[in-house]
């Protein structure tokens, strides 16, 4: 049997979903996970077949925050919802089945595409790495090897095919570099992803009057937009037209040690989103291990004509 027929014969398992051991935990939940929001839009966008079905798909432009906010519950939950974790998973590969065609370039694609579906997951995996890296202190090489390790783990879950996954933390960085040289491109979808001028004001700021938040916005706007670059790449600056200075530099580390020493004052069950948090109190037996998965609350489900639609997760959360 080859490599690759054992890993496919092993993905055929039932999964083994990560638990509160793993790094992964500790990192992926985290509310500074916020910070790279920008940064994982935009390199998934720039995938071509990716960037195709969010263009010829995707609401995503018509409610920005609520499908962000809705999104971490279930993706979350492929994580933390620990023996349910699977059946989770299975729903969102689901969310997914629909999304096909033929981009304006006559390329055809499909969201369920291995190569499509991982390169997604790769881009969560390398947001653990941007988290911890940029605003929890740092990691290891070994700490890295390990995501690595729990990655896959992670990815088993979706039962995908596991052909597109690197075999070692080395293979992954070449895949990387691969990606972000060879086949990423800047398309409407991504310029989409990082154009926020216009954002509308998030529901945690309902009680700023909309003139106020017409004025912040654009500062705000812009300084994520920068901290999103410091993230990238350099091909991918590259590729977008960014200049990136040795200030840039020295003030994005900075900006980083400080969102770091803030979070340190936040009592570790409140750093986490909720579907995490959950997770981590079933694990520390201060919730039935039976207890229900936590859903998104009404405010963040989608609009009512498109709550029907095979693409959303839209649970029953009215009452």
């Amino acid at each position: 049997m080859t490599q690759v027929e054992e890993r496919e014969a092993g993905s055929r398992a039932e999964p083994e979903p990560l638990g509160p051991d793993s790094l992964t935990w500790r990192i992926f939940g985290d509310w500074r996970g916020l910070l790279i929001a920008l940064w994982a839009g935009s390199m998934q966008n720039m995938h071509p077949e990716l960037g195709a079905g969010v263009e010829e798909h995707s609401q995503f432009f018509r409610e920005r925050w609520e499908r962000l906010f809705r999104s971490l519950y279930p993706i979350g939950g492929v994580i933390y919802d620990g023996p349910r974790a699977h059946r989770t998973a299975l729903q969102v590969r689901g969310y997914h089945d629909t999304i096909k065609g033929i981009d304006k370039h006559g390329r055809r694609y499909h969201a369920l595409n291995p190569d499509t579906y991982y390169w997604a997951h790769a881009t969560f995996f390398v947001s653990t790495l941007l988290i911890a890296e940029h605003f929890m202190g740092g990691l290891t090489e070994a700490q890295r090897r390990r995501l690595f390790d729990e990655h896959v783990q992670w990815y088993r879950m979706y039962d995908m095919s596991m052909r597109p996954v690197p075999g070692s933390w080395e293979e992954f960085q070449r895949y990387w570099r691969h990606m972000c040289t060879e086949v990423l491109e800047d398309n409407k979808a991504t310029r989409e992803v990082l154009d926020i001028r216009a954002i509308a004001k998030p529901g945690g700021l309902r009680l700023l009057p909309d003139a106020a938040w017409r004025v912040l916005r654009v500062p705000i706007a812009r300084s994520f937009v920068w901290l999103t670059v410091g993230m990238y790449d350099q091909p991918v600056r590259d590729l977008l037209g960014y200049r990136w200075s040795r200030r840039d530099e020295r003030l994005h580390r900075l900006a980083g040690r400080a969102v770091n020493a803030a979070f340190k004052l936040v009592p570790f069950e409140r750093r986490y989103h909720p579907r995490a948090r959950a997770g981590w109190r079933r694990a520390a037996g201060k919730d039935p291990v039976d207890a229900p998965l936590v859903e998104t609350p009404a405010r963040n489900l989608p609009p009512l004509d498109e709550r029907d639609s095979p693409t959303h997760y839209a649970p029953n959360v009215e009452h």
